[in-house]
């Protein structure tokens, strides 16, 4: 008679216990033990408990392969949330960790693997070949490519968050607090008690801190005492929501047509704007990506848009400035060159239209499409084509939590006909979807990697862009990262060629996920360690850094909504000399407009109470020492990046926290 000890965890999470029957296996490769009901005195499987229990077995049953877990009903159904399964073998051997982290839903079974990281070639036991290819098939019918909208990535088939699998919800808590929160801060902005001022415009911009109550940040305070200041413009394009569209402007564009002697009085004593070209000293925001885009119509009322240009000069006392905006794609009469130099009202409002396009960009482009649905993609190729006991799958599993939810729910949300986009926002409709068509034609796989977006932008030199230097020095360290991990699986390149999980997996993303984009850059096939890191840090570093850097910030540039409004009830300006203060206000959102962006932006940037940060693991998917080993050394990397950033912003007015990282989430979940 063989006696094993065994250790049974459940989740940590609100109704993760459970109250029905739970039966253990354990399955060796020389037999079975017995099937054996895991009952103790008293209660089992309550919330966050770790249970033991003895397992028996007439025989000897060799190296253990699986764990199998049945759970039956007792009285109802109650599902269970298993994180793990430890075993004490009889021998003396070390014990043995089989991670899980499923949920056990119904009369169901699962059998789990020993944690230890296995590629398919590492594997030779039939039972296990058999497991991987049982688990695969059944996780394809599970998770299944959808195409939501023609011109956009692929993502995973669900109409809503209802239709996930149990594995991919919310917990419990997460989902109280996200539905929860919009409701609070709607509620905090006494949505309610101004509804009879719908479609209402505010009198002054001094009327727009009655919203600032309990909904402020430090950043949000600042912004509203210095929007209006051309150095506070520039220093937004660098480490705004945006930071990604400022490029250097070698040679103007044809359909910019500024002067010298137009910018003349914005440049530094003895240049000129052909000296600062030259000296590369000259930079564009083009928002031609927007031109002819469809526009919103809000309770009956349309709404308008534009797609500005507009030159900005590091000047060598003042920093980055704006120096000339023209507010559509083709210069004529109506559309005038608007100067700093300019009566106030028309250069502020300028300064507003750009701003404005900057609310479009961000959330549909550089927030919505090239972190959240670029890494659904990854998502569910990970979910369709990997087994639990691979090594990419346990590294990647961390930095997928909760992002099909999210997702869904912003489908659904967000960005659906009745969203809130569509009520408060004017790409709101039709045109946000033609946006994000627009430039995923444009997307490539050379500029989800930030050193050559910042190479191929021409902003490497660019003084106080904190977002590229703190982008850069977290992409080197989850690079060094993913690349020690994988040289810890794949001893040469010739073991990446040979797997064909992860050549299925890299297949699925770029011909299922990422279809219609034949110049995406990404092949379907890996032939390298190199390439194998390499499109593993853009996984990581998109639903990380990048997510938190155009995502964190969003209330503080946004709550005080002059500086980025969410629309715009006016077409722009075609005389800078009419520019009124009544204007503007007609202009600018609304009353409840307003009060629903300053209550969006809150509830989508504002810290996660269960967020897990980069490098910190709540679910341990490894159980190798050389593997955690490699694991301790990411997390000293961070901390030395975390400390570096904190002295760097030690007394500044406006510091750029952004991207520390104990304030990056470890994925998109919100």
């Amino acid at each position: 008679m063989e006696v094993y000890s065994v250790t049974v965890a459940t989740g940590t999470s609100e109704y993760s216990g459970t109250n029905n029957y739970i039966f253990l296996t354990l399955v060796g490769e020389k037999g079975e033990s017995e099937r054996t009901l895991l009952d103790n005195p008293g209660l089992d499987f309550c919330r966050g408990a770790v249970d033991q229990y003895k397992v028996t077995s007439s025989s000897p049953l060799g190296s253990l392969l699986l764990v199998r877990l049945e759970k039956e009903r007792y009285w109802v159904e109650d599902n269970w949330f298993c994180r793990y399964v430890m075993v004490e073998p009889t021998d003396g051997e070390k014990v043995l960790t089989f991670p899980c982290y499923r949920w056990l839903i119904g009369e169901t079974k699962v059998e789990i693997r020993e944690g230890t990281a296995k590629t398919l070639l590492d594997d030779s036991s039939p039972q296990l070949l058999a497991h991987r290819k049982i688990e695969l098939q059944e996780r394809q019918k599970t998770y299944r490519w959808l195409t939501w909208a023609q011109g956009i990535p692929r993502c995973i088939d669900a109409k809503t968050e209802a239709d996930l699998p149990q594995d991919v919800r919310f917990d419990n808590e997460k989902r109280s607090d996200f539905e929860h929160s919009l409701h609070y801060a709607l509620l905090e902005l006494s949505l309610k008690k101004m509804a009879i001022t719908f479609g209402k415009s505010w009198n002054d911009l001094e009327d727009f801190k009655r919203i600032f109550w309990k909904l402020r940040s430090p950043i949000a305070e600042y912004c509203m005492e210095h929007w209006e200041e051309d150095r506070f413009f520039g220093y937004q394009c660098l480490n705004g929501s945006n930071p990604r569209l400022i490029q250097r402007c070698q040679k103007l564009p044809e359909n910019f047509p500024v002067t010298p002697d137009m910018v003349q009085r914005s440049m530094a004593a003895r240049t000129t704007l052909d000296k600062e070209l030259k000296a590369g000293n000259i930079y564009l925001l083009d928002y031609a990506i927007m031109d002819g885009i469809p526009t919103n119509t809000i309770r009956g009322k349309p709404q308008y848009i534009a797609a500005p240009l507009c030159l900005l000069y590091q000047h060598p006392d003042d920093g980055l400035i704006p120096i000339a905006i023209q507010l559509e794609q083709t210069p004529d009469l109506s559309t005038p060159i608007f100067l700093p130099r300019d009566p106030p009202l028309a250069w502020l409002l300028a300064k507003m239209w750009v701003r404005h396009s900057e609310f479009q960009i961000f959330q549909v482009l550089s927030h919505l499409l090239r972190t959240h649905l670029v890494v659904e993609v990854f998502c569910v190729a990970t979910l369709r084509q990997l087994p639990a006991v691979h090594p990419i799958y346990k590294l990647l599993a961390p930095h997928l939590r909760y992002t099909l939810e999210i997702n869904c729910r912003g489908r659904t949300q967000l960005i659906s006909p009745d969203g809130i986009f569509k009520r408060v926002v004017s790409t709101g409709g039709d045109g946000l979807l033609v946006l994000a068509q627009r430039e995923y034609k444009l997307l490539n796989y050379r500029s989800l990697q930030p050193h050559w977006d910042f190479c191929d932008r021409g902003v490497s030199q660019l003084p106080n862009y904190f977002y590229r230097e703190h982008s850069l020095m977290l992409w080197e360290a989850i690079h060094s990262f993913v690349s020690g991990m994988v040289s810890l699986y794949y001893q040469t390149d010739q073991d990446v060629q040979r797997d064909p999980e992860l050549q299925a997996w890299i297949r699925d993303i770029s011909q299922e996920g990422f279809t219609e984009l034949p110049n995406f850059g990404l092949a379907s096939k890996l032939i390298s360690r190199e390439e194998l890191a390499t499109v593993l840090a853009v996984t990581i570093f998109t639903s990380t850094a990048q997510h938190a850097a155009t995502n964190n910030g969003q209330f503080d540039w946004c709550a005080w909504v002059p500086n980025t409004p969410c629309t715009m009830r006016l077409p722009p300006p075609a005389d800078k000399e009419t520019v009124t203060m009544d204007m503007i206000m007609a202009t600018l959102p609304d009353v409840s407009q307003s009060c629903v962006q300053m209550a969006i932006t809150w509830h989508l940037g504002r810290a996660q109470p269960d967020a897990v940060p980069l490098g910190q693991y709540k679910e341990e998917h490894f159980t190798e020492g050389h593997t955690l080993e490699m694991i301790d050394k990411f997390r000293v990397k961070l901390k030395e990046i975390e400390d570096y950033i904190l002295n760097q912003n030690a007394g500044l007015d406006l510091p750029y926290l952004f991207l520390l990282p104990s304030r990056i989430e470890n994925s998109i979940t919100i």
